[in-house]
């Protein structure tokens, strides 16, 4: 497969770092798990780092820059405080998310559409730092129409919906996401998705041929207490070659 055609596969560590801070100290080490991801066919890694540093801390972003040798993808809400953190850092890409102090996770995406004028210069300074910037949204012509405004390179498209229906409901599902990933492409933007996949759901998604990345985390940690995260990564790297295959 050529590299135009590979999926690429993002995995999120934040829940390596919700273990560790769940009994303090330095175990498990996120960024050990980063670099066991990588030698298991990660193509990247992403963190979150949140305003209330739930799982990832300030330290670990340091830590990655340093060690990485693939991508390091940024999750970040549109705050001075973190644009601060993206610009002394410089990761390969920063993740533009919603963020709500009392959710558990990301409950959805971005509304690019209805926050216009404050995404904007956000957007713009990411931008003019080299820094690739992706908007983490619904699968929603209304916000890839909201991105291309933005000139936003990248959109992640949010399958958390997808990944709780079923039946027709997914499938209707999975035909928005595919609609909006080919309104994406056609438009000069880079298609990613991600939330909520496992190994169950994601061959349907990681099929969609517009879709150039996956970014796949709290499964990939739970199946690695089971099995191992080198053999986690492994299992979903195979499921998404085949998807493509």
């Amino acid at each position: 497969m050529t590299d135009e055609g590979r999926l690429r596969l993002g995995v999120n560590i934040d829940h390596v770092a919700t273990i560790r801070n769940a009994r303090g100290g330095d175990h498990p080490d996120p960024v050990r798990a980063a670099l066991d991801a990588a030698e298991a066919g990660a193509d990247g890694i992403t963190a979150h780092l949140r305003e209330d540093r739930r799982h990832i801390r300030d330290e670990d972003i340091a830590a990655l820059i340093e060690r990485l040798t693939i991508p390091l993808n940024l999750e970040m809400a549109a705050t001075e405080e973190m644009l601060d953190i993206a610009l002394r850092h410089r990761p390969h890409a920063a993740c533009i998310v919603p963020e709500k102090r009392e959710e558990r996770t990301t409950e959805g995406g971005l509304d690019a559409a209805g926050q216009d004028n404050h995404l904007r210069p956000y957007i713009a300074r990411l931008n003019e730092a080299n820094i690739r910037v992706s908007l983490f949204i619904e699968p929603d012509p209304r916000q890839v129409d909201a991105a291309i405004r933005l000139k936003a390179p990248v959109v992640e498209f949010h399958t958390g919906r997808y990944a709780h229906l079923e039946g027709e409901a997914r499938a209707a599902e999975l035909r928005r996401i595919a609609d909006a990933a080919a309104l994406a492409r056609k438009n000069g933007i880079e298609p990613h998705a991600g939330h909520g996949l496992t190994f169950d759901n994601v061959i349907p998604v990681a099929a969609i041929p517009q879709i150039r990345e996956l970014n796949i985390g709290h499964f990939l940690i739970g199946e690695a207490i089971f099995t191992g995260l080198g053999a986690s990564v492994s299992r979903m790297r195979a499921l998404m070659d085949e998807a493509r295959g």
